[in-house]
């Protein structure tokens, strides 16, 4: 695979087979950590059945965390790659791009805060197979964070998702998951709609494909967080356009329309008892709040069926063209010492070209 700095990703070497396993993980303001994530996972993978990479991005970093991630590239060889996106975009366009680049035929996505335990990557990749998944999905049973304002607001954020979408898992929120690399790579990831990759991957896949394995969890001992409780009306609004995308994505004017509708009708029995108050009853109408509110009514039902469909439809054909994606990035060099194409790292931990 050659990348290219325009962002173009080429997956003619995809290793479409379980032999072939790429770790992917983001980092944002990480430099106290990438060393040690590295290094965990060169220690966990050290003697797997099963050739790997390990795919570092950084998600436009202002601290020195590209430096880290390379000079670990340089040190260890080619099958650690870094993937450097050109401003921070986020952590979902950063998964996305580590997706994209990735060459495994199963992907492994997991934080660079040492939170995730690499250890895990291994159980993970055989309980992948052994139960013929699409994808599973990390549960930090014994989540080490703090309750008020992480572990509560996501227990709840995890029962509503789970009873919005019907897909029955205990954490949408780690990160740390497995996935077929072909049934991932036809998921479009923007926004910050990573924490529901089940929902989409269901769009995909039959739910039965979906799984979760308890894992382990780790306070963060280095850096700080990036999230708080600013996310929490975020993943309202995302969960409202992923429930459309299920339930309406090849009927959308259903949606839109059945609230239009019923806005209008409201709107339009309004208009209907205004007119024989006017001509019937012979009564003034003009100085009368509900001839706004209906006004208003119908108006807003003529956006509800025409601008919200264009709109949603319009930026969800954006994303999915060839192309288009939330992100720029390169894979950039490490002076000829590294080859962009990258490879695989043997049993032993060895690096092996493609």
């Amino acid at each position: 695979m050659q990348a290219q700095n325009s962002g173009d990703v080429a997956l003619d070497n995809t290793r479409e087979d379980d032999h072939y396993v790429s770790v992917v993980v983001p980092l944002y303001n990480e430099e106290e950590n990438v060393a040690t994530v590295v290094a965990q996972v060169c220690d966990a993978l050290s003697e797997v059945n099963f050739h790997w990479e390990l795919i570092l991005v950084n998600d436009g970093s202002s601290d020195a965390t590209l430096t880290c991630a390379l000079d670990e590239a340089e040190r260890l060889g080619s099958h650690i790659r870094v993937i450097a996106l050109q401003r921070n975009f986020g952590q979902t366009a950063a998964m996305q791009a580590g997706i994209e680049y990735a060459r495994g035929g199963i992907i492994i996505t997991m934080d660079g805060d040492l939170q995730n335990d690499p250890a895990d990557i291994p159980r993970m990749v055989d309980e992948l197979i052994r139960r013929d998944l699409d994808l599973l999905v990390g549960w930090r049973q014994q989540r080490q964070d703090n309750t008020l304002m992480r572990k509560l607001p996501s227990k709840i954020a995890n029962r509503l998702i789970a009873g919005v979408t019907g897909v029955r898992l205990h954490d949408y929120g780690c990160s740390l998951k497995a996935y077929r690399g072909p049934v991932i790579r036809q998921v479009k990831l923007f926004g910050e709609m990573h924490r529901f990759i089940p929902a989409w991957v269901a769009c995909q896949v039959p739910r039965q494909r979906i799984g979760e394995m308890i894992v382990n969890h780790h306070a963060r001992s280095a850096g700080r967080s990036k999230y708080g409780i600013s996310r929490v009306y975020r993943v309202l609004l995302d969960l409202l356009s992923v429930t459309f995308f299920m339930r309406f994505r090849a009927r959308p004017g259903h949606f839109f329309g059945a609230i239009g509708l019923t806005l209008g009708g409201i709107g339009g029995v309004m208009m209907g008892w205004l007119a024989i108050a006017k001509f019937v009853m012979g009564q003034d109408i003009g100085d009368r709040p509900m001839l706004m509110v209906a006004i208003l009514l119908l108006l807003a039902s003529v956006q509800l069926v025409t601008t919200g469909v264009v709109a949603e439809m319009l930026s969800r054909i954006y994303f999915t063209m060839p192309g288009n994606r939330s992100y720029a990035a390169g894979e950039p060099s490490l002076h000829g010492k590294v080859s962009l194409d990258g490879g695989w790292a043997s049993a032993k931990g060895q690096s092996l070209k493609s």
